[in-house]
């Protein structure tokens, strides 16, 4: 379970990769909020994170790096609208992480192929024992 502080760091890090393209969508920020109560963080917390700047913890569990890099790519799809800024930040981002880029292009490539960007979670775990191979 992650400490406050990288819960902190989690939604910081997806607000700042939401707002990559310039703006925040309304599904953005609706998103977001989503992922903010899945973390139990309150709502006056989720709001002054959209005022702060702190730096970004690093994940060190690499199921943990794999399950951001998701819901980041669950945002950049949230809005309807994937901006070239968001792909090339997206892959990056999943480099930083140390994930394979094959693995993370295979999973960028299925949410944008299917209709809904959501996959299965024994397809998605399928795919993270593909990152140690």
């Amino acid at each position: 379970m992650p400490t406050y502080e990288e819960k902190i760091s989690l939604l910081l890090e997806m607000i700042s990769f939401a707002t990559v393209d310039g703006s925040l969508h309304k599904k953005e920020h609706f998103f977001l909020s989503i992922i903010a109560k899945e973390l139990n963080l309150s709502e006056a917390v989720f709001n002054d994170l959209f005022h702060q700047e702190l730096p970004v913890l690093v994940i060190k569990s690499e199921f943990e790096r794999f399950h951001q890099f998701y819901r980041l790519a669950l945002l950049m799809h949230s809005d309807s609208v994937i901006h070239s800024k968001e792909e090339t930040a997206i892959q990056q981002i999943g480099i930083n992480m140390g994930l394979n880029p094959v693995v993370t292009n295979r999973i960028l490539k299925m949410m944008k192929k299917n209709q809904s960007p959501i996959i299965a979670a024994d397809v998605l775990l399928e795919i993270f024992k593909e990152q140690h191979n």
